[in-house]
């Protein structure tokens, strides 16, 4: 599909005059509704707000692609407009955006996601761009776009035959060899990701090499690398900040680093390649693009392989926790003793339903933490070792009982413990096997790997669950006693100020994994008393993580004059956000103000995070925000601990906020 069959030409003005981001959003949602694009404004225009909501559209270079999918678009279709005086919209280089296509997809198919994959690509024409943004007409600029598209895209019926990435193969003067090869992501794989591949394809083509790139996008891989080019070719340029199969290019140069590089030096890049400057990869040593940029360090490695397996592990939880909560909560609505009763959760059916089909998905979490955070460290050889690890983690098997009649799991620490253990054992496993020969190549993966991970996983767990049983019982016995001695407050106190401190980052992470990781706790236990204090940790855990969006909202609308106007119509949004549980709507205001919102928030956080604590709150439900409220233990003082440290949040906040409100005036007067 062309951008030209989606754009129409009343759906373009040229000259737009909007004062703000919203007025722009406006404007152009007006126009796919003069164009007959919509079924239902209002709902399109709430599709690309939530959009807007998750981080700027805005792309640099003074463009903005805003979109959304919603069942309120009839069908595909773009509108678009110029700006020429430039509008604020949050780009990340700071310009104005000047030139803002909206796109409307349906809910049915990829197209928005086609559409802004062809669009990066011409975008990243700045001679283009500029005569897009100097368009007098709506002719004009229809027609620059359509020539632009046959341009770069001549045969439309074999654009999946032909590469789009490739330069003219006649170029290099290489016998029609693709000599450099080329991987593009990003976390969203969206703009940039098309952003780096179009920036390397033109690279190639002024520098005469020929170059084929392969996008890991939302929508999934394109213009895949095949294996005939990947044994031809010169070297692998990996420019992404994601990880991306590697595996295929084993013995093959390669060189990784972040996606930006591949916008802004494609040519250095392609330099690395053509001079034999990249490393020969071994497919023992993963070159994930994620574990090469900047020389990371080693803590920052294992983060990164902790949250490959955190991210895997989090819909079973998130869907299997809730759906143990609402078995939970159908049994003690029926009546049902809940103090000493093993069979609580499962005593009416419809509970007993919903407890069979939650603890199936639970139960797959640890196997899958270990899994793949084995799989970040050695590729597809660690998945299965991971796997059974956490598996043997679960269920605690030893040497004296490896059928787990009568054993303490080692749970989540012990799960943890196999992921990164498997990991780099069958690394190290991999990287004895480059000495076999050649001719057991076609083995190793189908029965070398899986048959002596599975024995060398087997031991290493066999050995390992005693100890970590050990550890886990202390842990638990641990938490009793803070509870037992009053001590509980200040353990919620620390998860709530850890879950606001960098809102996503490690801190945030550490401390929901803990809380998750004490509703398995809970699961596998018998004692009422400890349960109950694993369910309190996991309402500290999401009240701290309520907060520091409510607080900003609450500042932003209580105490209008310290903020701008922009800020005070995003800061109604953070009451969402908040009672949702995400985090993350702070993070525009901590970006903008860290010294006054991060310890703001983590001031907030802490205090709801106690109060819960001494409230006695629970919470059998590992995400949902206010929407779980039916599985939290005193609700009413949940959202009272809730409210208190929002406002204590708020104040602070506000009280910063004047400060440097002070210090301009005095600055103003001077």
């Amino acid at each position: 599909m062309r951008i030209t069959d989606l754009l129409k030409k009343q759906g373009i003005e040229i000259g737009a005059a909007v004062k703000d981001k919203a007025a722009a959003i406006e404007k152009l949602v007006a126009l796919h509704e003069k164009c007959g694009n919509l079924k239902d404004r209002k709902a399109y225009k709430e599709g690309i707000l939530k959009r807007e909501e998750m981080g700027t559209t805005a792309i640099g270079m003074e463009i903005a692609i805003p979109h959304a999918k919603s069942e309120a678009v009839k069908a595909p279709a773009l509108t678009a407009i110029t700006v020429p005086a430039g509008v604020d919209y949050g780009s990340p280089d700071g310009e104005p955006c000047k030139l803002i296509f909206m796109i409307a997809a349906t809910t049915d198919g990829d197209v928005h996601l086609e559409v802004l994959a062809r669009m990066m690509q011409m975008l990243m024409d700045m001679d283009f761009t500029a005569n897009l943004k100097k368009a007098k007409t709506a002719d004009e600029f229809l027609k620059l776009i359509d020539d632009k598209e046959t341009e770069k895209f001549p045969d439309e019926a074999k654009k999946e035959d032909k590469p789009k990435a490739d330069a003219p193969k006649a170029a290099g003067g290489n016998d029609g060899r693709i000599r450099v090869l080329a991987v593009t992501a990003c976390p969203t794989g969206i703009a940039h990701t098309y952003m780096a591949a179009e920036a390397l394809a033109k690279a190639g083509e002024k520098m005469g090499i020929t170059i084929k790139v392969e996008t890991n996008g939302s929508g999934g891989a394109k213009n895949v690398l095949t294996a005939k080019e990947i044994a031809d070719c010169d070297g692998i340029i990996i420019a992404a900040d994601k990880s991306v199969e590697t595996a295929r290019f084993d013995g093959k140069p390669v060189f990784s680093t972040k996606v930006a590089d591949g916008i802004h030096k494609p040519e250095e890049l392609i330099n690395k390649i053509i001079n034999k400057e990249a490393p020969i990869f071994k497919a023992d040593k993963k070159a994930a693009a994620s574990e090469s940029i900047g020389n990371e360090s080693f803590g920052r490695k294992l983060y990164k392989h902790l949250m490959n397996g955190v991210s895997h592990m989090l819909p079973f939880v998130v869907a299997g926790g809730i759906f143990i909560a609402i078995a939970f909560l159908i049994d003690a609505a029926c009546g049902v003793e809940a103090a000493g009763n093993s069979a609580f959760g499962t005593v009416n059916p419809v509970a007993a339903w919903f407890k069979n089909i939650g603890g199936f998905a639970f139960n797959f979490m640890l196997p899958l933490l270990a899994g793949f955070i084995a799989m970040s460290i050695a590729d597809r050889p660690g998945l299965l070792v991971g796997i059974i690890g956490g598996l043997l983690a679960s269920n605690g098997a030893t040497f004296a009982d490896p059928g787990a009649a009568s054993t303490v799991p080692s749970g989540f620490l012990g799960a943890l413990l196999a992921g990164f253990l498997a990991g780099w054992l069958m690394k190290l496993f991999e990287k004895l096997c480059n000495h076999l020969p050649r001719a057991l190549e076609g083995i190793k993966p189908v029965l070398l790997y899986p048959l002596v991970g599975l024995g060398i996983v087997g031991v290493m767990m066999c050995a390992v669950n005693p100890i970590m049983a050990v550890i886990n019982t202390g842990l638990n016995n641990g938490l009793t006693w803070l509870s037992d001695n009053n001590l509980g407050i200040l353990l919620g106190c620390i998860l709530g100020a850890m879950m606001s401190i960098d809102m996503g980052g490690p801190f945030n992470k550490a401390a929901y994994v803990f809380g998750t990781g004490m509703l398995t706790q809970a699961a596998n236990s018998m004692d009422a008393a400890f349960q109950a204090n694993c369910y309190q940790v996991m309402a500290c855990v999401m009240i701290g993580g309520m907060v520091p969006p409510i607080a900003i909202a609450l500042s932003t609308t209580i105490f209008r004059k310290y903020w701008t106007p922009d800020e005070r119509k995003n800061g109604i949004v953070n009451f969402i956000m908040g009672l949702s549980f995400i985090t993350e709507g702070a993070i525009p205001y901590a970006a903008s103000y860290p010294l006054k919102v991060i310890p703001s928030c983590a001031l907030g956080a802490a205090t709801a995070g106690a109060l819960s604590w001494a409230f006695g709150c629970t919470l059998m439900a590992p995400h949902g925000g206010i929407f779980v409220i039916a599985t939290i233990g005193s609700p009413f003082m949940y959202l009272l601990a809730l409210l208190i440290g929002s406002v204590v949040g708020a104040l602070m906040l506000t009280f910063l906020k004047s400060l440097g409100s002070k210090k301009e005036k005095k600055a103003e007067k001077k």
